[in-house]
């Protein structure tokens, strides 16, 4: 049986809150890609529009395959927004897995962060602060106690 303390500590309900903002939002881009996924074939069957509006998009991409990587994209960003949502649950409700979880994305989050700077991107510099940030606050001893991941001290016998 888990046992938790009785109030949840502030680091905790932010990470969850901003955890829900994050599923929504992601929830709502999947549903816009797919949702534009939908409307891009009858854009592309309305020829004498259409290669008006093909001319100003700079792309060698054919419109077919934008539809096809529209609705891809956008059943990640929902498959992920819904994981988010679960994950969101697992932080208000002291889950060991919740904690598990968001140590995992935090470092995978850095290592992403790092390759990204590698190759140009130095805005990721803040991801990457935003990541260690967390996973420090979730190795707080009060916040792995929260999560029931607390280690247990060991009572020296005689």
């Amino acid at each position: 049986m888990q046992t938790t303390p009785k109030s949840r500590p502030t680091g905790v309900t932010i990470i969850g809150i901003l955890t829900i903002i994050g599923g929504i939002l992601m929830l709502g881009s999947g549903i816009t890609l797919a949702a534009v996924a939908a409307v891009l074939p009858n854009l592309a069957s309305m020829n004498d529009q259409f290669n008006r509006f093909e001319s100003q998009i700079p792309s060698m991409i054919p419109v077919s395959y934008l539809g096809v990587a529209s609705l891809s994209i956008g059943s990640v960003l929902i498959i992920i927004g819904i994981i988010s949502l679960i994950v969101a649950y697992g932080l208000f409700k002291a889950k060991k897995w919740a904690w598990t979880i968001n140590v995992a994305l935090s470092i995978i989050n850095i290592a992403i962060g790092v390759v990204s700077i590698i190759t140009g991107n130095i805005g990721s510099i803040a991801s990457i602060a935003i990541s260690g940030i967390i996973l420090y606050y979730l190795y707080r001893p009060h916040v792995k106690a929260y999560f029931g991941k607390a280690v247990q001290a060991k009572v020296a016998t005689p």
